[in-house]
């Protein structure tokens, strides 16, 4: 991974990262009812919300911000396809609800990965020789924190989904 370059850099990421799991676990959340799991449903559904929501507070943190765009796939959890694609289709109806947590649990891994990253390599160069302020750091804390559901640590910090995904994984057959 490179290491991110500035502030804005950081958020489109952390953007394109939970506009993709909000509107993931909406289709695992539906595909899950569908199937009669209204567990798994319910659990899908509380992740879409919660992603959900640290988009939309993403999305007020940067308002008026210019934001970078990013390569359209790098953050897809199936594929890079337009939506209507005939595999995805084919994906969902065949996918158990095991497969749907082993998708969601690794594209959680790769987030936390991602922000860990982005906090680990806060220190050096990249946004600080940039922007000159010395705060890429509080920076990455606080983009990352939107997914831990605050503002302090989030580089580090456990990631609650993780955890979630991790204890419906291991107790669904």
């Amino acid at each position: 991974m490179r290491p991110i370059e500035s502030s804005a850099e950081l958020y489109a990421h952390a953007i394109a990262l939970e506009r993709e799991a909000a509107e993931r676990y909406a289709q695992f959340a539906q595909r899950m009812k569908d199937e009669g799991r209204d567990d798994l449903a319910a659990l899908f559904g509380t992740l879409a919300r919660q992603e959900g929501e640290h988009l939309e507070t993403l999305e007020r943190r940067t308002e008026g911000v210019a934001l970078p765009e990013l390569r359209g796939s790098q953050y897809k959890w199936l594929d890079s396809g337009p939506p209507e694609s005939g595999a995805r289709e084919l994906v969902f109806r065949l996918m158990t609800p095991r497969q749907a947590l082993a998708i969601a649990l690794y594209a959680e891994q790769r987030a936390q990965a991602f922000f860990e990253h982005a906090y680990w390599s806060a220190g050096s160069g990249g946004a600080r020789a940039g922007e000159g302020d010395g705060r890429r750091g509080e920076r990455a804390r606080r983009a990352g924190g939107a997914r831990a559901g605050g503002d302090a640590g989030a580089g580090a910090a456990f990631h609650p989904d993780i955890r979630k995904v991790r204890q419906a994984c291991t107790s669904t057959s």
